[in-house]
């Protein structure tokens, strides 16, 4: 089920919420290849598939900008805000890759709505977005997104 946040006081109300957890997403070597592609970051861990096999992770892993850029998938599974003209993804105040994530995984969201603090025309939301790996014990990824959204 999607959780709605409807405007500023919806949003002011969810703050220290559970927001959800987005489904399983599978990490395949196509979309790392197509992510190297898009970035130019052919480091071999993530694309030389032989050579990560022979490293000590045993397989080619999902870059953390990769992981990271799930987020707006996921979060449309997670929640949805409403009553605003529009949303911008204003930064992250905090990133860090406590595992890592290889290819064959399954990742998942779970978002957690840490602050909502108005703003000139609006208002300002950060959301702490754990990136799961089936399975696992560590996090892929831990994230404090922030996004603005204007009335």
């Amino acid at each position: 089920m999607i959780t709605r946040l409807e405007g500023v006081d919806g949003l002011r109300d969810q703050v220290g919420a559970d927001l959800g957890v987005s489904s399983w997403h599978d990490v395949t070597q196509a979309a790392i290849d197509a992510f190297a592609q898009a970035t130019g970051d052919f480091q071999w861990i993530h694309v030389d598939v032989e050579r990560a096999r022979a490293s000590d992770f045993g397989s080619t892993i999902a870059h953390g900008l990769y992981t990271l850029s799930l987020g707006p998938l996921l979060n449309t599974e997670v929640f949805d805000v409403a009553g605003f003209s529009f949303g911008l993804n204003y930064g992250f105040e905090r990133v860090r890759y406590p595992a890592t994530l290889p290819v064959g995984a399954r990742v998942r969201m779970h978002a957690l709505l840490l602050s909502a603090t108005e703003v000139p025309g609006g208002i300002q939301i950060v959301v702490r977005q754990t990136f799961e790996r089936e399975g696992a014990d560590k996090p892929a990824c831990v994230a404090d997104a922030v996004s603005r959204w204007i009335v």
